[in-house]
């Protein structure tokens, strides 16, 4: 039990490191420039997959199983913050 509180807690932490990267760079450079919107999205959607990653982990005994499944999770969150930040999927209604 000790140690998945530590997870807990670790995935807390990463957000946080992951989250304050755009936020020093603001800092220094116009060419970051992240509303409180996207500072929100993006702990969100970090936050949560952490979270479900972490559920994974709890509940699947198969560690092939595991891996399987947090790879999906951790795919399909590069596939959205992809889609977010430069929206490279498109449209359908894009050309119209």
């Amino acid at each position: 039990m000790l140690t998945q509180n530590k997870r807990l807690i670790g995935i807390f932490l990463i957000v946080a490191l992951l989250l304050s990267v755009p936020l020093i760079a603001m800092q220094f450079t116009n060419e970051v420039n992240w509303s409180l919107f996207d500072f929100i999205v993006a702990g969100v959607l970090l936050l949560g997959t952490g979270l479900v990653c972490e559920f994974v982990l709890r509940r699947v005994k198969r560690v092939d199983y595991r891996i399987a499944i947090c790879g999906v999770i951790l795919l399909m969150l590069a596939l959205i913050w992809v889609e977010l930040a430069v929206g490279i999927f498109g449209s359908p209604l894009a050309g119209s």
